[in-house]
């Protein structure tokens, strides 16, 4: 792998950018560019005319791939490369296998031991999700349980939850998924009030089975159910790395394992997603769902950009944040039910692509990752929208759509329905902002040149949310990939958790065991802890 700025191409599409294609001319739009700048994958179109890309520019940017070894990169990665180092420094040193979970439908995955552990954890979700359907595993009073709420944080809270909240319209009936998170004692209390503590299972997750938050927020749990006259060992299942501190079959009800390759924020494949949402939605739409993920894994490594949504959106992201200056990115899900889903991606991003030294320890001298962040349409529309298109800040979006909605409850005003209405919101903001419009009222006017693309799929269902949930994963790795850096540690989180242990030690020891000088004692004191 090159440096960034080492590579020919990148030299190519500066010189490109100091003129790049212009949305708001005459005929800049037209149903020609419309039908040539569109792809399809996996169900999925990816509409990118308004953008600010020519064919010029799409060229370059196939080179900037080429030469980069992008879908090169991607292909070792899923093999089972060691991509998660920092070569002549401590580093995790691992493999990166959330692919591995997904890659079980052919007779020839593509990291054979891999695959073969997630199929045996699979195995034992299935027997496990069984035994509640038939009544095997019930609770002490024999009834069947109802609900199951996922502890985690991070990786093991925002995907699992972005996607149990999408697919949510696929509930088996009397089954719901909630979640607890932070560390405040508000977040358990106020989900534990309004649960039947006797019908609710709870699913710990945490590879590692130290982390601080999840652990105290089981502890509470426990508490509460001990204080019913519940037994937690028939209450808790564990999701943890296999020999973790949470591998203990005497505390819990089932342990399903998720192995070191497989980062937090790249786990909702693994069983740290598929627990819960297969609790919620059964086995089949598990499958569903991984069988989504798993076509774009292999459809990913085609190197044609054009052919490539994941490529291209990584590409398009380069050209807007690199060569044309702009900081962040908008994910705008026109879908309710896609809520949550930008919540994770701004982890998934960047955690992984906020880094600032290359793979062998440089300081980058080029912009890594955007700030990533969005709400779903059409709410923002009354909200942020007003800077996205008339403000300072030039803010890419990448609109998310479906032709369906996932009910099929509608009601026709005007001619049209909801979901026309809504998506035709999304297409008339998608041309808003890239075409503009000219007014003698400075304050009506709207500059436009604000690049956007849409990806629209037929239904949000388990199989096409698999297959967007992929889609973002290898747009985020490409990136990674290009800007030369390592997508998948999250160093800069562990000096704030340190930092925490040393404040709760001040906490819990005597006084004079710390003078007054030191600095956490008096930040303690100044916030009225200490």
């Amino acid at each position: 792998m090159k440096d960034f700025t080492a590579l020919r191409a990148v030299h190519q599409l500066q010189d490109l950018a100091k003129r790049p294609y212009d949305l708001t001319s005459d005929n800049a739009l037209t149903v020609q560019r419309l039908e040539t700048f569109k792809t399809s994958m996996c169900g999925f179109d990816l509409l990118y005319a308004t953008q600010r890309v020519d064919e010029n520019i799409l060229k370059a940017l196939q080179e900037l791939a080429d030469e980069a070894g992008l879908v090169e990169a991607l292909a070792a990665m899923q093999t089972g490369a060691v991509l998660n180092r920092i070569e002549g420094y401590a580093s995790e040193d691992r493999q990166v296998l959330h692919t591995a979970c997904r890659d079980i439908f052919t007779e020839s995955p593509m990291a054979g031991d891999a695959s073969a552990k997630a199929q045996r954890e699979l195995a034992k979700l299935q027997s496990f999700l069984d035994e509640l359907a038939d009544g095997t595993v019930v609770n002490q009073a024999g009834q069947p349980f109802s609900t199951m709420v996922q502890v985690g944080i991070g990786g093991s809270d925002l995907g699992p939850r972005a996607i149990c909240l999408a697919l949510k319209a696929y509930s088996l009936p009397g089954r719901s998924a909630q979640f607890i998170a932070n560390v405040d004692p508000d977040d358990a209390a106020e989900v534990l009030q309004e649960l039947d503590l006797s019908t609710t299972l709870f699913n710990i997750v945490s590879k590692s089975g130290t982390t601080l938050e999840t652990l105290t927020n089981e502890q509470l749990i426990r508490d509460s159910l001990i204080k019913a006259g519940l037994d937690p060992a028939h209450h808790v299942l564990a999701v943890t790395g296999e020999g973790s501190p949470m591998d203990d079959p005497s505390r819990y009800l089932r342990s399903f394992y998720m192995e070191d390759y497989i980062g937090g924020r790249y786990s909702a494949t693994s069983m740290v997603g598929v627990v819960t949402l297969g609790f919620v939605l059964g086995f089949a739409a598990v499958m569903e769902f991984l069988k989504g993920a798993h076509e774009v894994d292999r459809a990913a490594l085609q190197p044609a950009v054009r052919s490539n949504i994941p490529l291209l959106l990584a590409l398009l992201g380069i050209w807007n944040h690199n060569f044309l200056g702009y900081p962040t990115v908008a994910i705008l899900p026109y879908s309710q039910a896609l809520s949550r889903f930008p919540a994770h991606l701004q982890q998934c991003d960047m955690e992984s692509n906020g880094k600032s030294v290359t793979r062998q320890g440089r300081e980058v001298a080029w912009k890594t990752g955007p700030v990533v962040w969005g709400e779903p349409g059409t709410n923002g529309q009354h909200a942020f929208y007003q800077l996205i298109h008339q403000g300072t800040e030039v803010v890419p979006v990448e609109f998310i759509g479906f032709r369906q909605s996932r009910y099929g409850v509608d009601v026709m005003i005007e001619g049209t329905s909801s979901q026309q209405k809504l998506v035709a919101n999304m297409l008339a903001q998608s041309l808003a902002l890239a075409m503009g419009k000219d007014d003698e009222n400075p304050a009506r006017r709207f500059q436009g040149n604000r690049p956007n693309s849409v990806l629209l799929a037929d239904r949000l269902t388990p199989r096409s949310m698999g297959s967007l949930l992929a889609m973002y994963e290898h747009k985020i790795a490409f990136q990674g990939f290009c800007w030369h850096i390592n997508s998948f540690d999250q160093e800069g989180v562990q000096l704030g958790k340190v930092l925490a242990q040393q404040l709760l030690s001040i906490l819990t020891q005597p006084d004079n065991q710390y003078g007054e000088e030191v600095l956490g004692k008096q930040m303690l004191r100044i916030a009225g802890l200490y």
